[in-house]
């Protein structure tokens, strides 16, 4: 499976919802701060990365195409 695929699968498991790729999921309520906290421990485990101070950008995490460039990005360094 894709990163892209299982950042959907993940996100649309813990909201219940079918999340689109470029969809906002904070800006429509589907999830909160404290999911952010999920998503980071999620996105750390599964790819097996380090989100720094400096990445906890919630731009980083906002959608599921911007989530999936900062997992590329990051296991790419």
């Amino acid at each position: 499976m894709d990163v892209r695929a299982e950042l959907t699968e993940f996100l649309s498991e813990a909201t219940g919802d079918r999340i689109e790729p470029d969809e906002d999921y904070f800006a429509k309520g589907l999830v909160n701060s404290l999911f952010a906290l999920e998503l980071v421990t999620f996105v750390e485990r599964r790819f097996g990365l380090v989100v720094e101070v400096e990445d906890l950008d919630l731009d980083h995490f906002r959608t599921i195409d911007r989530l999936t460039e900062f997992v590329r990005v990051k296991t790419a360094a």
